[in-house]
């Protein structure tokens, strides 16, 4: 199964996000997941920070890691990692078909769209791009 799926993560809350695009590698789609930096984590912006910002910290001064990135790319493609049965060899195929993009690369600019996000949320959140600018600042 050859078959590709390209989702848009704009307005996108990043863990409902990332259990679709994991079910789907799981069962042997190639996904793209473009304007990664627009999908949202929901919650204070101080206590999503505080969270992430702990979990960069576990991998400091450790040659081995834990290793956990700070652009927005990549957080989403971590993200979707928690929600792969990562210890196991068809968990580590699926990721290897998953690609996460800032913005929409030209390859996929007339192409047909999967739209995740609902209808718009009423809570406080906080967009991965303005998270990974944080965490830089930090």
């Amino acid at each position: 199964m050859n078959e590709e799926i390209i989702v848009d993560a704009e307005g996108a809350v990043a863990g409902r996000l990332a259990s679709f695009v994991a079910k789907r590698a799981l069962l042997g789609y190639k996904v793209y997941v473009i304007n990664s930096e627009k999908a949202i984590i929901i919650g204070s912006q101080e206590k999503v920070l505080e969270k992430y910002l702990g979990r960069r910290r576990l991998g400091r001064g450790v040659q081995k890691g834990p290793k956990f990135p700070s652009r927005a790319e990549m957080i989403l493609r971590r993200i979707i990692r928690g929600m792969l049965p990562w210890k196991k060899t068809r968990g580590r195929e699926a990721f290897k078909r998953i690609k996460c993009f800032l913005g929409v690369p030209d390859e996929f600019k007339n192409r047909e769209v999967v739209k995740i996000s609902s209808k718009e949320v009423k809570t406080k959140y906080i967009s991965l791009a303005e998270l990974s600018n944080l965490i830089r600042q930090k």
